[in-house]
Parts: structure tokens; C-alpha cells; sequence
């Protein structure tokens, strides 16, 4: 294991990674796991991948658990990149079938890691707010890991997310308002509760499952990366990550300094990033009457919209909005 430290992306105070951390101590910003990629390129080379089992845990010198700990694992990752030419004319499009992983979603890859780490380092009952699948994926991994989940989900939630937290043995609590009320209710009662904080950039480590997307792209293109990126964004943690494997894999002489441009996809009703981005913001405001039939954007407050809005402008991207009609 390389992992050296946990750093804040506000104000760089260090954190130890062998206990449980939520946000900053001392500004409340979101954490980021940083590596000794140094030592970490000595024992790793791209070439090395090539005989490793196809899941997550192939860049296992790039993420955070321990070497002689099992991960908690559904089989995450090593989805199917797939050339679209119906949609596209001209252009190379290609889609990362996110569908492919255990839990259907790319949500399996943040939280076989987040939940990997937690368990590892005493945490026993875990809490999320979800109106999509990230829930379904903590009910999953929790089993898996046999900790207790609890989830928090607005009472509009699609009745099939729901049903499979359920089935999956998780404690469900359906919440009048938004994921941001659900939110709410796990940090109110948490402490008394006895939850460790599972949300979107509240712990270190989904974010370092979800960067895995960065690593499989550059990987399935034998190392070049694309032009464009088109990511659709409710906390924009898959976003970040994949800008986190970009900066790791340059650091270790596996890509370039060429960067795609990236470009955040929000539904019309719920889209904080597209004004913000527009506005030349660097923070998002809360988006007012947020509403959706992709629930799972249906987020009009994310923790890291700072981080999203950096790099749509470093990387020269944009943030577009959908019409639900279009979606559908």
C-alpha cells in the first residue's frame, strides 16, 4: 500500500487515513487520499496490468486499503467500453456501460472501496443519503462486509431503489424533501447513532473507487485519453475522481499532459453546476426548487462544486443541462 495521507482540498491540512475521517478539521473540505506515487511506480508498471483479473482492484497499488487486507468485493469494475456509431455520425463516441457492475451502476465502485476502508478501520454501521443508487450499492456492500447500513431517501425515491435497499437487508428511511433533508436527518442524529457518514465527499474514499474510471478509459485506450468527456453530474464525484487518475497517471509517466475536456450534464430542473459555470461562479448555489425524473441528479447542493467547476475550466469543458423529454 502507497497511500500517505489524507489531504484537504480547501486548505491542505493533513489527516491520518488510519482513522475514520469525514470532512476537514478545520475547514470542513472534502478529503483526498494522497499516494507516494514515487515508490508506487517502482512496483507498478502499466505493462504489469495486462495479467491482473478485470475489476477495480487490478490498480490495487493506487488505492487505499492495505495490501494484506481482503477487499470487500462484488466483482466492481472492468466494464465494457463500447463504440456507440448509431448515436454518433461522425464522431468516435464511445460508453462506458457503468450497467455491467454488480450493482448496476457505477455507485459499486465507490462503495466497494469506501466500505472496504471503513470496515477496516472500525467502522460498524454506515449512512447514506441516496435517491438513486447509491444506496442500493451501500445495502450491497454492507451486506457483503456485515456491517449495518442505514439509508436516507426522499419519499419520491423510484419504488425500485427502495425495494432493493430493503431486500438487500438495509434500514430505510423514507424522508419528506430531498436527498439534501436526507442528508440533513444523518448528520443531526449520526453521533447519537453511532453512523459513520457515507455521503457524497463527506469520507475520502468513494471518490477513490469512482477515480477507477479514469485509470480503466486510459487503459482500454491503450493510454490515450479521449478529447471529450461527457459525465452526467449530481455530486460529480465520478468527475472528480477520473481528474484525480489523470494527475496520478502523468505523475507516474503513464499518460501525457493532454486532459479531455470535460463537460457536466444536468437535468434542466436540477442543474446548480450548469448556472454556476455560466455565471463565471466558483461555488454553486443551492438550486431552487430542484425537480427531475433522473433522480439520481437530482442533487442541487453538491459538497464539491468547487472541485467540479475547477476543472470544467482547467480543462477548457463546459456544463450543458438536459430536458427530462430529451433524457427519456
Amino acid at each position: 500500500m502507497f497511500l500517505s495521507h489524507l489531504e484537504c482540498t480547501s486548505c491542505g491540512l493533513r489527516h491520518d487515513w488510519s482513522q475514520l475521517q469525514n470532512l476537514c478539521t478545520a475547514c470542513h473540505g472534502p478529503l483526498f487520499a494522497i499516494y507516494d506515487l514515487d515508490a508506487a511506480g517502482h512496483s507498478l508498471k502499466r505493462e504489469t496490468l495486462r495479467t491482473r483479473e478485470k475489476s477495480l482492484w487490478r490498480y490495487r497499488e493506487l488505492l487505499p486499503l492495505p495490501a494484506d487486507v481482503d477487499p470487500v468485493s462484488l466483482g466492481e469494475g472492468g466494464t465494457p467500453l463500447l463504440r456507440a456509431k448509431k448515436f454518433a455520425g461522425d464522431v468516435h463516441l464511445w460508453i462506458k456501460d457503468e450497467s455491467q457492475n454488480p450493482t448496476q451502476s457505477f455507485k459499486a465502485r465507490g462503495m466497494a472501496v469506501a466500505v472496504s476502508m471503513a470496515k477496516h478501520v472500525g467502522a460498524t454501521k454506515l449512512a447514506v443519503p441516496s435517491a438513486g443508487n447509491a444506496g442500493g450499492a451501500l445495502a450491497a456492500y454492507a451486506a457483503r462486509a456485515g456491517v449495518e447500513a442505514h439509508i436516507f431517501m426522499p419519499h419520491d425515491t423510484p419504488r425500485a431503489n427502495i425495494i432493493e435497499c430493503r431486500e438487500l437487508g438495509a434500514h430505510v428511511s423514507l424522508i419528506d424533501g430531498l436527498i439534501t433533508d436526507c442528508g440533513a436527518e444523518i448528520a443531526r442524529r449520526k453521533t447519537a447513532e453511532g453512523w459513520f457518514d457515507m455521503s457524497t465527499l463527506k469520507e475520502p474514499y468513494r471518490v477513490e473507487g469512482k477515480k477507477t474510471l479514469g485509470y480503466e478509459l486510459a487503459e482500454q485506450l491503450d493510454w490515450q485519453l479521449p478529447d471529450v468527456i461527457l459525465y452526467p453530474t449530481g455530486g460529480g464525484t465520478g468527475l472528480i475522481g477520473m481528474w484525480k487518475a489523470f494527475d496520478e497517471m502523468e505523475t507516474l509517466g503513464w499518460i501525457g499532459k493532454k486532459r479531455p475536456r470535460m463537460f457536466s450534464v444536468q437535468a434542466t430542473g436540477c442543474s446548480p453546476i450548469v448556472r454556476a459555470f455560466a455565471n463565471g461562479d466558483s461555488t454553486a448555489a443551492e438550486f431552487p426548487d430542484a425537480h427531475t425524473c433522473a433522480s439520481g441528479l437530482r442533487v442541487p447542493k453538491a459538497i464539491g462544486d468547487f472541485l467540479i467547476l475547477n476543472i470544467l475550466r482547467q480543462s477548457n469543458g463546459d456544463a450543458v443541462a438536459v430536458d427530462d423529454e430529451e433524457m427519456i
